[in-house]
């Protein structure tokens, strides 16, 4: 139903900056209550960890979410006509290290914001390492 792929890990210096960005696509099989919108957003995950929503939006509503760690650094954003979400993630901290999800919630927007437990489609994974 979606599919999501990231891109623009890698590793920098504690302070530095990078820009993740996923591009998704939607399956036309099926339907879906009207009104309903898809909502994407970013995870991490380290390891012996649980992993984490970082961000996300939904594309026609304003259920934007940031957590308390990233807020004031990080920025998620999107761009419809490219089907892409981003995250820009500035002044990194070591503790930002992990694998970072992007993914995709299709049921009802305040269920996605409420529970992520709802993102249910997910990228491959791209790392973020940030050295001291």
């Amino acid at each position: 139903q979606v599919q999501l792929v990231e891109s623009g890990g890698g590793s920098v210096q504690a302070g530095g900056f990078l820009r993740l960005s996923c591009v998704y696509s939607t399956t036309s099989a099926g339907s879906f209550p009207l009104g309903w919108s898809t909502t994407l957003g970013w995870f991490r995950q380290t390891p012996g960890k649980e992993r984490e929503r970082v961000a996300s939006l939904t594309t026609t509503d304003t259920w934007d979410y940031y957590v308390d760690s990233v807020k004031g650094r990080f920025t998620i954003s999107q761009d419809n006509a490219k089907r892409a979400v981003y995250l820009q993630m500035n002044s990194l901290k070591v503790d930002d290290t992990a694998m970072y999800y992007c993914a995709a919630c299709v049921e009802e927007p305040h269920y996605c914001y409420m529970f992520p437990d709802r993102f249910r489609h997910w990228g491959q994974g791209t790392q973020v390492t940030v050295s001291s």
